[in-house]
């Protein structure tokens, strides 16, 4: 009787829910200014959980403690569960909740958090492509053209930085493929898990399809053997556990939440928010920001806001 009343309260806490007499079109811009927050802050974090732990503890930490704090909505839902549908659950999974959870850590151990928020903006861009590529969506001259101007910006910021050399390439490549990653997620829920209410499509990734994945990731990085319940373990437990709440389990829950009242582009838009968040909190911390840096990431947000306007 214990775990349904825990799973109800659960549900009933972190589930997103549409607030009465708001309209679709309302509530999708809420849901974007909220995910922009809550994920611009999260490279922050990841670079605050690394003074801690190392990259692969963090990001095995920050998927299992999202799958067991929403074990109990999963649980209670289980005959739900989209057994028909388990292909494409697994992919969005991987792609959008467990490999890019790594991928951002271990770049961030060479890349600033400010940077990592900046290369993360190219996710529409890819959304763009892995859409055209894969499902088959219409390709206007205009977003090419957005994404050319983008890509000039990706070239500009790769090459702005004090090092410059192949291992500094390799790290940013990483945040480049972790975008690239997001996109097939974000394009194969909008394409086939959007029926799926979003605090069970969270619950669902994170429970059943990541949590045996994470802790295997927790054991294999010597995290058991390595932790003890010292002052500083605490506080970077505290700095993962506070990124798996709300930049992880929560985010999730909105950003599915965003993709059923809108589609997967407009979704993707939270990216260009991000980065303004992430530097803010990057120069806060102490974060070196060179004014070429500011151009290659100006350029690129440039390009994707011309790639989403309408032509009058």
């Amino acid at each position: 009787m214990l775990l349904p009343k825990i799973a109800y309260e659960v549900e009933r806490k972190l589930a997103p829910k549409k607030l009465k007499n708001m309209n679709p079109e309302k509530e999708k811009w809420i849901l974007l200014v909220l995910l922009s927050l809550i994920w611009g802050s999260s490279f922050i974090l990841i670079k605050k959980s690394l003074e801690h732990f190392n990259p692969y503890q963090v990001g095995a930490l920050r998927v299992l403690i999202s799958g067991v704090l929403l074990s109990p909505i999963a649980l209670l839902n289980i005959k739900k569960f989209p057994k028909s549908h388990l292909k494409w659950l697994i992919i969005a999974a991987l792609c959008g909740n467990f490999i890019p959870m790594f991928l951002f850590p271990i770049a961030e151990t060479k890349v600033s958090s400010s940077i990592a928020g900046i290369f993360n903006s190219t996710m529409p861009l890819f959304v763009i492509l892995v859409g055209a590529a894969f499902w088959k969506t219409k390709t206007t001259p205009r977003q090419i053209l957005g994404i050319v101007i983008s890509f000039f910006g990706v070239i500009l910021l790769m090459n702005s930085g004090h090092d410059n050399n192949t291992e500094h390439l390799f790290y940013i490549g990483l945040l480049l493929f972790a975008a690239f990653l997001y996109a097939v997620s974000v394009t194969t829920v909008g394409a086939k898990l959007t029926h799926i209410p979003a605090k069970l499509l969270s619950s669902f990734v994170f429970f059943y399809a990541l949590f045996l994945p994470s802790l295997l990731a927790l054991y294999f990085s010597n995290f058991f053997h390595e932790f003890s319940f010292t002052r500083e373990n605490m506080i970077g437990l505290g700095f993962v556990a506070t990124l798996s709440i709300f930049g992880t389990g929560l985010a999730m829950m909105l950003q599915y939440r965003l993709m059923s009242v809108s589609n997967p582009l407009f979704a993707s838009t939270v990216t260009l928010l991000m980065p303004i968040v992430a530097v803010a909190w990057g120069i806060i911390d102490g974060e070196s920001f060179t004014f070429l840096q500011g151009i290659g990431g100006a350029i690129i947000l440039g390009g994707l806001i011309f790639l989403r306007k309408k032509k009058s």
